[in-house]
């Protein structure tokens, strides 16, 4: 177990490196740097040009800036933005927490609800909430994300100030609050301006995980070692949680592990709704405005944190299904 986890960290390193040279590439051949440093200004001076160009040392060749620039990283800096005149480590020091805030509790309600809709779908085939489950699964999915949030945002901030309701029916619609955090736990009201957000980040998520955890336990529970349990005169909760649950994960793990890490940078539509401060927005507005220090720098944090996560989803086989870790020690 341990040579196959120094082998998949050793994998960062390539993965992470070819990101940042598609990424540097794809910037070299992308619009003016200089037009970008000076504000967007296309009749720019020679003597200004001349200087943006002896600061950033657009003028070396193309292979020297990106040896530096990897030279930099490798050390932890991420360089500076050209727009808004400031390291990138600092705005991602500002965007992260939110945006680890926001993904970790889609995942948080992706889990809670997915899951148990799922599990309740395949032990209640054929059902009411069977049908219930596969019929708003199938509407979420078809809703647009941002379509979902403008409809939280009436429903629950809009239309219960225009009926005058209480305080307790009135849920904010814009901004992050009073960013009172105990680490990812919301202090106070913080919670009603997370709510949402996070249901809308998480609904297309949940709707496949409950899919797919209905499909896996469905196919669990047709398997021989599920009427033993049943033989032995285990209670039918047990079965299902014990026996069925578990080795029913694993490809609902691999979701959601993944889905961890994709949603931290995919959250442009969900934070732009809410106008929720985070890094995907941050990384959409730098693609815009071609400012490469913000797009390389967050891109390759997202890149390190997506190839982790796989990692970790990996190692979590073992533990769901135990074929999985004897089977790699007989290899061996």
């Amino acid at each position: 177990m341990g040579g196959y986890i120094l082998r998949r960290a050793l994998l960062v390193i390539p993965v992470v490196v070819g990101a940042v040279t598609l990424l540097f590439a794809a910037f070299l051949v992308t619009g003016d740097p200089v037009e970008t440093i000076a504000g967007g200004q296309r009749a720019v001076s020679a003597t200004t040009r001349a200087q943006i160009i002896h600061k950033y040392g657009l003028d070396e060749p193309s292979y020297v800036r990106y040896g530096r620039y990897i030279g930099r990283l490798v050390r932890g800096d991420l360089g500076d933005s050209y727009k808004q005149g400031r390291s990138v480590n600092d705005i991602l020091r500002q965007d992260a927490p939110a945006s680890l805030r926001l993904a970790i509790w889609a995942i948080i309600l992706e889990i809670l609800i997915g899951i148990a809709a799922g599990v309740i779908a395949a032990v209640r085939r054929y059902s009411f909430l069977d049908a219930l489950t596969t019929v708003s699964t199938t509407m979420v999915v078809a809703i647009p994300v941002f379509v979902l949030g403008y409809l939280f945002q009436y429903v629950f901030g809009i239309l219960p100030n225009k009926q005058n309701l209480g305080s307790w029916a009135r849920f904010p619609v814009q901004g992050i609050g009073p960013n009172h955090w105990f680490l990812f736990i919301p202090l106070g009201n913080q919670w009603k301006f997370l709510l949402f957000p996070a249901l809308t980040l998480a609904s297309v998520s949940t709707a496949v995980v409950a899919r797919m955890t209905r499909s896996t336990m469905l196919e669990v529970m047709k398997a021989d070692y599920m009427r033993t349990a049943a033989a032995k005169g285990l209670t039918k909760n047990a079965i299902i949680l014990k026996h069925g649950l578990k080795n029913a994960m694993i490809p609902v793990v691999t979701l959601i592990g993944l889905d961890l890490a994709t949603l931290i940078g995919s959250a442009v539509i969900t934070e732009t709704v809410f106008n929720w401060p985070g890094m995907g927005s941050e990384i959409a507005r730098a693609a815009v405005s071609l400012d490469a220090p913000v797009v390389l720098g967050l891109t390759t944090l997202l890149v390190v944190a997506y190839v982790v996560i796989n990692l970790l989803v990996d190692l979590s086989y073992a533990f769901f299904d135990p074929r999985i870790r004897y089977g790699g020690a007989e290899a061996r």
